[in-house]
């Protein structure tokens, strides 16, 4: 590759059901967050390339306790990221919930609160379009048939000028068992261009699929469809659901995701033209894996953070708890370093059902995470660590013996469930600290070790990391004690780290 072409995916990580918008002369995504918390992760590029994360606009999953718990299914579905009225805008669907929306006139907020506009069970993947010419606006979605025992059909409504509601009850405006060999017809995205209101969806699910467009004069149809991005002789299985952006100088492009197992849903760019009144994206329908840069400014090299040194005991943004955080779970003080509280948890510790685990993406190339941990609760039982977690899961770290000793200890517990194991042999941690590492290898398999004072020593066998359904697998840093009264007291992580392979 060389500085005029860039080299897919340019996001290589789990940033699933990418949606795009321009902005003057800059570029910010959102994507899929599920049940983590906070939600709708926001990242900005001036180049369509480089990518980095700057927040997120959802604080919390639900002011109740609908998300005190994990529910990795569930939660904010392939959202849309809009600008109209001078604010941006996020729609997205909740499949137990219903349509939702926040608002701000600055992508860093403040964002509105969470207005539920449609309220039902199975309603996903929502897009507004505000039509500049008439001002009507209107809203578009599709169905989880695992909610509604519906799919395959994509409804639309005209929707108040304001966002704040909707108009009607909503009306079938494309029906994918009507057009032969479409099936899980998904992800709409709605705009307005030369003329016609244009959807572009994919259908034949993640892994398999195709991208789809269509067209039509007026909103409510008919539309007619064609096939815009395939896999064809590619490696690149199932182009999948994103947005289209074009820039200042014209130029059309198209952000879209690819299912990669426990790496998740990696974004790839494609360029666009038009031909014929339809757009051809990638290379004649094909996705494109070196092409040359959109014609904007050069940019320095970039990519969401990933190291973390917990100033303050601050983390970064590209943490996320596994539910709606609970106050206390991590504390700030004067240094460095992140402290975790060893939060008291009932029942066999399977760190799947556990709320309190702060993650970050699994990188989707070759690379070794490191952290220092030290394991500061003298609660016999209390344990902290570095972990791997998808439907399986494995994690090395720390926990104090009931004689008030401290062991590295690695475990795992396998998708089938069942309780956790032993994955490699305990060994004393003096002065309870231990520097954790696990390399991450082609096929995402793990390998773990540790050093306590004697330099890294590997622990266990390979352990080959799975995703989640819907989300790829992640990094988790966590702290836990068994049941009882009181505070059981911290587990202090410092220097988090990710280094390519």
């Amino acid at each position: 590759m060389d500085a005029d072409t860039y080299t897919n995916p340019v996001l290589d990580a789990d940033w699933s059901d990418p949606d795009v918008v321009c902005v003057g002369d800059d570029f910010y995504l959102t994507a899929s967050s599920f049940g983590r918390s906070p939600g709708l992760p926001l990242l900005h590029s001036r180049d369509l390339v480089n990518w980095t994360l700057i927040g997120h606009a959802l604080e919390r999953l639900s002011p109740g306790e609908e998300f005190a718990a994990p529910r990795h299914d569930c939660g904010v579905w392939a959202p849309s990221l809009r600008y109209h009225d001078e604010r941006f805008w996020i729609f997205w669907g909740d499949p137990d919930r219903g349509v939702f929306q926040v608002n701000a006139p600055d992508v860093r907020g403040p964002w509105s609160s969470p207005l539920l506009l449609k309220a039902g069970k199975g309603l996903i993947d929502a897009c507004p379009l505000w039509d500049e010419e008439t001002g009507e606006a209107y809203l578009v979605h599709a169905w989880a048939r695992s909610r509604s025992g519906v799919k395959n059909r994509l409804t639309g409504h005209r929707m108040r000028a304001d966002g704040t509601g909707l108009l009607d009850e909503g009306t079938v405006i494309v029906d994918g068992d009507r057009i032969p060999g479409w099936f899980t017809l998904e992800g709409p995205k709605l705009y307005r261009h030369d003329g016609w209101f244009w959807i572009l969806a994919p259908a034949g699910g993640v892994e398999t699929g195709w991208q789809g467009a269509f067209r039509s004069r007026g909103f409510f149809g008919p539309y007619e469809e064609r096939i815009v991005l395939e896999q064809k002789d590619t490696g690149v299985n199932g182009p999948h659901q994103g947005g289209w952006v074009r820039t200042p100088s014209g130029e059309d492009w198209f952000l879209h995701f690819q299912q990669r197992g426990p790496y998740g849903r990696v974004v790839h760019l494609q360029p666009v033209r038009w031909e014929h009144g339809w757009p051809v994206i990638g290379d004649d329908g094909a996705p494109v894996t070196v092409h040359r840069r959109p014609a904007l400014p050069p940019q320095p090299p970039a990519a969401p953070a990933t190291d973390d040194a917990f100033p303050g005991g601050r983390y970064g943004v590209q943490w996320q708890w596994t539910a709606d955080p609970a106050d206390g779970w991590a504390t700030r003080h004067s240094g460095d370093g992140l402290r975790l509280v060893c939060v008291r948890s009932g029942g066999p510790h399977d760190l799947r059902t556990l709320p309190h685990v702060l993650t970050q993406r699994l990188p989707g190339s070759p690379c070794a995470a490191e952290v220092e941990l030290r394991l500061d609760s003298g609660e016999a039982g209390a344990r902290a660590g570095l972990a791997v977690l998808g439907d399986a899961y494995s994690w090395i770290g720390l926990q104090r013996g009931t004689d008030g000793s401290v062991h590295l200890v690695h475990r795992f517990a396998e998708a089938a469930g069942g309780g956790e194991r032993d994955a490699g042999h305990a060994r004393p941690a003096p002065g309870g600290r231990a520097r954790l590492r696990v390399e991450i290898g082609p096929g995402a398999r793990c390998r773990f070790s540790a050093d306590t004072g004697d330099g890294f020593r590997p622990s266990g066998p390979v352990f080959a990391a799975t995703a989640w359904r819907w989300v790829g697998a992640l990094l988790g840093l966590f702290a836990l004690a068994p049941d009882g009264p009181g505070h059981a007291g911290p587990a202090t992580f410092t220097g988090f780290t990710v280094t390519p392979a």
